[in-house]
């Protein structure tokens, strides 16, 4: 098979892998009973741990205010709080309930390990590549959300 063909088909799995995502993650905002942006909010809680506004905001993509939003419907739904930081008790945190984490984990839990268990089937010489690839698609995504956010912006 061709470099050509090669590239063509990982970039059809990798479109394909978008939109099975983007199914889980619509199939997940409705067993939540929450929306897409705070789906989003919710991952970045779960994957970076309890976070301020600016911070929460800054990860999801979001303004303060639509952070602040999605804020309130994640504790409204149960499963997110903001708490005083222990250390700086002028800080607010948002961190996971126990049942936003338990919902994480009755969600995501077993996609992780059916991807764990694919993982192990690698040698880590291929891991390294597969390492490489994801970091350097996750940059490109980067790129061109803020590319679509200054377009979005208009002239000024």
């Amino acid at each position: 098979m061709s470099k050509q063909s090669r590239i063509q088909n990982v970039t059809r799995a990798v479109q394909e892998l978008q939109d099975a995502t983007d199914l889980i993650d619509e199939l997940a905002a409705r067993r939540l009973g929450i929306n897409r942006t705070d789906l989003r909010c919710l991952s970045r809680l779960t994957a970076r741990g309890p976070l301020t506004a600016s911070e929460l905001a800054a990860a999801a993509g979001l303004t303060g205010g639509a952070a602040t939003t999605a804020m309130d419907r994640l504790e409204q739904a149960g499963l997110a709080e903001r708490v005083r930081d222990a250390a700086d008790r002028r800080r607010v945190l948002v961190h996971l309930t126990e049942p936003g984490e338990r919902a994480v984990q009755e969600i995501w839990g077993p996609i992780a390990a059916d991807a764990q268990a694919e993982l192990l089937r690698f040698s880590a010489a291929e891991l390294e590549v597969i390492e490489i690839f994801l970091g350097r698609a996750l940059d490109n995504q980067a790129r061109h959300a803020d590319r679509l956010r200054e377009e979005s912006a208009g002239p000024r």
